[in-house]
């Protein structure tokens, strides 16, 4: 049997694997799937069209806006040097974040302009009642995923 892709270039399910053209690539990367409700914060005219455009296209519907009342899956924080307190942010970005949501802090990558410490998010998301999970490099872009805690199971009062 075999379990590979059909054909050379392809991934299973037909999705031709080149890099940088499948905008799903990006959404994967930061586990975003089909019916995620996404809200995005921070956005300038810096901010990747690539990206957003995977988000939208995997998730299937445009990115909520910080102004929305929805529960939300994922919030794509993008942040830069100079734009305010990480903390407050942070701690505004849980409001509307489902249990099982996360948080994205998308910062420019290093030695390009806005570029932020990784520290500054390692230090900022304790504070902000966060725990830093992992880490992605998308482009010109590096993503630092941030969760809330979860309880232990089996835990008794």
């Amino acid at each position: 049997m075999i379990t590979g892709p059909a054909h050379p270039g392809t991934e299973a399910g037909g999705h031709t694997n080149v890099a940088g053209t499948d905008t799903r690539n990006y959404a994967q990367m930061l586990g975003i799937t089909q019916g995620m409700i996404v809200q995005e914060i921070g956005w300038d005219d810096d901010a990747s069209e690539e990206i957003r455009d995977s988000i939208e296209e995997t998730c299937g519907d445009e990115l909520l806006d910080e102004d929305t009342d929805e529960v939300i899956d994922i919030v794509l924080l993008w942040w830069r040097d100079g734009d305010g307190d990480l903390i407050d942010e942070l701690v505004d970005a849980i409001g509307p974040l489902s249990e099982d949501g996360a948080i994205w802090v998308l910062t420019p990558k290093t030695g390009t302009p806005g570029y932020v410490e990784p520290s500054e998010i390692a230090e900022s998301a304790p504070t902000a009642g966060l725990t830093q999970t992992s880490t992605v490099n998308l482009g010109a872009w590096t993503g630092a995923r941030l969760e809330q805690p979860r309880a232990k199971a089996g835990k008794r009062q």
